[in-house]
């Protein structure tokens, strides 16, 4: 988990007097995780964050399910998901179930009108295409091409997009979102064989302190349903914060490839971790160094999860016909591997261009209407 933190103007101590220029208190809130049992922050705000003027009717951003019991191979198009100006309107559920909701997104305007938080999940948006700034009232932390950025839950936030073509895969995650617990000592320094290190992650930067009052709508989202919440005063209105708990980024591009004499196992890719799934990362990396290594992966059957991949970029070595913004999707029971000749291919290969996100889930994922109409007819076909 990102290290401790600070930025702007504290006090000494928590808890104690902290007086703006004009005399009066800053107001003090703590944002904390797990009651008050786990990881969190302290912030200071110019104005009172519970003054409420209204709240608009809630509606239901709930997922349509078209296959709520799956046993079969699939694959979805993500590039057919048309662009929209609205980012949350952009975003579209493709697989759920009760620990994670993988969506594609591919918004093609910043977010100006509103801001958004997520009561109910943390989210980890990998951009796939576009650049821009992630605001929060933790600072600015600009992204692009290969980030994972990981937002945790409660946290208001706008999308600043400095480009028009964006492409967005996002998991949101029912649970704590975390670094693989066999990566870290027990004080949550990553460790020496950690494929990535503390100096890869990206912390918020450049606070941003908005001395504004009048109506900001936030549009926060809990159980599939979004509830328009106005405010009486900008939620950016932080003069100071520390602590544990704040957005980062971690770019696909500066993880380090763990390799072998034989053929690794996915669990070497990791990535994230949470309740219930695992996220993995596929790089460019040197194949097998065995002299008689078969690069290709062997065919596998998952008795214990789902497995999800979505292509990036890059050569796929053991797909035939895959393209850029993809998702393969290979459910509990059923054997999958290389596509034919996909094996005999790999025989003497030394490196591998791909890159690749997967994230395996240990309960069966449903999948949606907007998944269901981007599905690659009869993919499950594609090994005869």
């Amino acid at each position: 988990m990102p290290h401790y933190h600070k930025l702007g103007k504290l006090p000494s101590k928590r808890h104690i007097v902290f007086r703006k220029p004009d005399g009066e208190l800053y107001s003090e809130q703590v944002v904390s995780t797990e009651g008050f049992s786990d990881i969190y922050s302290i912030t200071y705000h110019l104005y009172l964050p519970t003054k409420v003027l209204k709240i608009d009717e809630p509606f239901s951003v709930a997922p349509e399910i078209v296959y709520d019991k799956n046993m079969q191979n699939r694959s979805f198009k993500g590039f057919e998901i048309e662009p929209e100006e609205d980012y949350l309107k952009s975003r579209k559920p493709v697989l759920v179930n009760d620990d994670v909701c993988i969506t594609l997104a591919a918004p093609s305007k910043s977010m100006t009108d509103y801001f958004f938080k997520n009561s109910s999940a943390d989210e980890m948006i990998f951009i796939h295409k576009g650049e821009g700034v992630l605001h929060t009232m933790y600072g600015k932390l600009p992204f692009s091409y290969g980030d994972h950025i990981v937002i945790p839950r409660g946290t208001v936030y706008q999308l600043e997009f400095k480009t028009a073509e964006n492409r967005l895969f996002i998991l949101e995650s029912y649970s704590p979102m975390r670094f693989p617990r066999r990566y870290m000592n027990g004080e949550g320094q990553l460790l020496e064989h950690s494929p990535f290190y503390e100096r890869d992650v990206r912390k918020p930067e450049e606070l941003e302190t908005f001395d504004k009052q009048g109506d900001f709508l936030i549009l926060i989202k809990r159980n599939e349903v979004i509830y328009p919440y106005h405010y009486a005063s900008h939620p950016f209105d932080v003069a100071g914060w520390d602590g544990h708990l704040y957005p980062y980024a971690l770019s696909i591009h500066d993880f380090e490839p763990l390799t072998g004499r034989i053929h690794q196992p996915p669990p070497v890719h990791q990535t994230f971790e949470g309740r219930g799934y695992v996220t993995c990362a596929f790089v460019p990396r040197l194949y097998d160094y065995h002299p008689q290594a078969i690069p290709a992966p062997y065919n596998h059957s998952n008795v214990d999860s789902d497995e999800v991949l979505y292509y990036v970029d890059g050569d796929f070595m053991s797909r035939n016909n895959i393209q850029k913004g993809q998702i393969t999707l290979h459910p509990i029971g059923i054997p999958h591997g290389p596509h034919p000749g996909a094996i005999e291919r790999s025989i003497g290969k030394k490196e591998t261009k791909e890159l690749a996100v997967m994230v395996d889930t240990f309960k069966p994922l449903k999948v949606t209407a907007f998944g269901a109409g981007i599905e690659v007819k009869d993919y499950y076909k594609s090994w005869l």
